[in-house]
């Protein structure tokens, strides 16, 4: 081997550095520590853990636990890189059944803040306390303590200014330490689980059933819903449950997969569980579901990612269809429902009586949120409204119109003003199960009437925060709710934004939360439902997430009090429906992007004949 020269660019990191580039992989922010040293007490045989935070854990993170405690000899040699009690040669690694094996968490938890653990086992009459300090050496002395571990860790991040200063708001950290806690908690709900912060206790869990742990995580609300999963196979035991089909939700879902438990996550699984929902739900639906895999250790590899929720299986595709038969037999059996399979083979072919079908343009899809077709008639016609409105439709009664159109209506000349003091009769057609054509100086309008009153109330929401002027209608019974620890934490953190829309919301502690008033235009709305998926709104990262958190809100609002595709509405609501689009900003599409109208001019029709 050659020695170095003058000319050569590759060096050796000193053990300082790559002690923190490697604490980088594991401790990423307050809820990996508490996820690592939660994990050891299980390790190590504890049967309560207790977590006390400071300011979100930026300034102090406490885990007390009762288990075996360790030696004055074994809590000094802890704190060293790769040092571990789980595993003793290579093999090991594929037959894991602790959580902990790498010998990585508290070194690299060392590496970034000042760390002091208490440890004692029983058969010591004396326990061991070890300060550790950066890349300082460890001191180590004597100390009168119980049996068990408690580990302090101050000042995180203390010498990594740059990753400090990317954490994000005290709530925000919570709610991730919250969401760690509620893992660990789920998956040994044999388990004592406190949490502290503050000095308050937000979270206290006895030692339960896996059902009481969900209800006592989530809510007694979520009793209601769950559906049980019982399945014994020689590849895999699948057992948990999942929610109704009532018990869907478009944002906020619970969902939790654990393989001899340990949480992971896993895309490939995640489709198993939700195929047999498919054509049961409304779209955009998604169920919650809390579901244990128990496999031979020898079958999976945890060895992927430092975080550990990664896991590749050994008989992928076989999970999958056991997973999926075993949630497919728990819906047909407590929901009633039956597999139907349509017969396509046997079905004749329509053809399209057109000629030269290639040649007939597509109607008009607008992608410029904030094209206008309304506006137009009046630019055309300079301010004559009575003539803005084509008579398209001419003198057709409703029962003469062709299959499909409900009926006719027009709006009365007193009930609708357009540009200034000018009154004007507006027409449409009401077809199929809420759509409502009219004409306008271009053409055609096809309006999906639920995505217009979504836009409407969206821009009505959006007004009322930025003028400050929403108005809050108060309940006469208060509704109370059950959030999750890490939903409470962000409730705190959306508090301002949430009163600012016109909520009268009152903490009452451990995630209680009593709605006593709700913005006005939301009456006889599933208050509790729609508060959840405003909280999974939220946005925490770049400079404008205020903004989008805020619009993401209004936008739930909107979609939850909006009308819905067949529901009648009058003529009056009709017309009114119609000119409130016209005078929204972005008329075309829907906050989410989606299209509210298509437009068939002139030209397209005329292309048709």
């Amino acid at each position: 081997m050659t020695a170095g020269t003058m000319d050569d660019i590759i060096k050796l990191l000193p053990e300082s550095v790559s002690s923190r580039i490697a604490a980088g992989e594991v401790v990423q922010r307050p809820s990996s520590v508490v996820k690592e040293m939660m994990e050891n007490s299980i390790d190590a045989g504890a049967t309560s853990i207790r977590v006390i935070l400071t300011d979100a854990g930026r300034t102090s993170i406490q885990v007390i636990d009762n288990g075996c405690g360790m030696s004055e000899s074994d809590a000094v040699t802890a704190f060293q890189r790769h040092a571990t009690s789980k595993i003793h040669d290579a093999e090991d690694i594929y037959s894991l059944s602790t959580f902990g094996f790498r010998g990585e968490a508290l070194p690299s938890i060392a590496a970034v803040s000042e760390v002091q653990l208490r440890t004692r086992r029983e058969a010591d009459e004396v326990g061991t306390l070890v300060e550790v300090r950066g890349d300082e050496t460890p001191t180590c002395e004597p100390v009168s303590c119980p049996v068990g571990c408690h580990f302090t860790v101050k000042n995180l991040f203390y010498n990594l200014p740059a990753r400090r200063k990317f954490l994000k708001s005290n709530q925000t950290e919570l709610s991730n330490i919250m969401k760690e806690v509620e893992r660990v908690a789920l998956a040994h709900p044999e388990l004592e689980v406190s949490v502290w912060h503050q000095g308050s206790e937000i979270l206290s869990l006895q030692s339960s059933s896996v059902k009481q742990r969900i209800v006592g995580l989530f809510g007694p609300a979520m009793n209601k819903t769950l559906l049980p999963v019982s399945t014994e196979t020689s590849a895999v035991s699948v057992s948990g449950f999942i929610s109704s089909l009532d018990g869907v939700r478009k944002r906020g879902a619970e969902q939790f997969f654990f393989v001899n438990g340990r949480f992971m996550r896993h895309p490939y699984f995640h489709k198993a569980v939700l195929e047999p929902y498919e054509n049961l739900v409304p779209a955009g639906e998604q169920p919650s579901y809390f579901l244990f895999l128990t496999v031979p250790a020898d079958t999976i590899d945890v060895n992927i990612h430092p975080s550990k929720t990664e896991i590749k299986f050994e008989e992928e595709q076989l999970v999958w269809k056991i997973l999926n038969a075993a949630v497919h037999e728990a819906i047909g059996r407590f929901e009633g429902t039956t597999s139907i399979d349509f017969d396509v083979e046997g079905m004749p072919d329509i053809p399209i009586a057109v000629e030269n079908v290639e040649n007939v343009q597509q109607p008009k899809v607008s992608y410029n949120p904030s094209f206008n077709p309304f506006k137009n008639v009046s630019e055309k016609n300079n301010g004559n409204a009575k003539g803005n409105w084509t008579k398209l439709f001419g003198d057709l009664a409703a029962d003469k119109v062709r299959d499909g159109f409900v009926d006719y209506g027009k709006m009365p000349e007193n009930e609708l003003a357009d540009n200034g003091n000018e009154q004007h009769e507006r027409k449409f057609l009401r077809y199929g199960n809420g759509y409502i054509v009219c004409p306008s100086e271009s053409g055609i309008i096809v309006i999906d009437q639920r995505r217009a009153h979504v836009r409407v109330l969206f821009e009505r929401f959006i007004s009322q925060f930025r003028q400050g002027a929403a108005a809050s209608q108060g309940l006469l019974f208060p509704e109370m709710i059950q959030l999750s620890p890490s939903d409470a934490a962000l409730l705190a953190e959306q508090m301002t934004e949430l009163s600012a829309f016109g909520f009268d919301l009152s903490d009452m502690g451990h995630g209680a939360v009593a709605i006593q008033g709700v913005p006005s235009g939301l009456e006889g709305v599933d208050y509790g439902r729609m508060l959840q998926e405003i909280l999974h709104t939220a946005d925490d990262g770049g400079a404008s997430a205020n903004d989008r958190r805020v619009e993401r809100m209004a936008s739930t609002m909107a979609s939850a009090a909006a009308v819905r595709m067949g529901d009648r509405l009058s003529d009056k609501e009709v017309a009114m429906l119609i000119s409130d689009l016209e005078k929204c900003g972005m008329p075309a599409r829907t906050a989410e992007g989606k299209v509210i109208f298509t437009l068939i001019d002139d030209k397209e029709l005329s292309s048709r004949f």
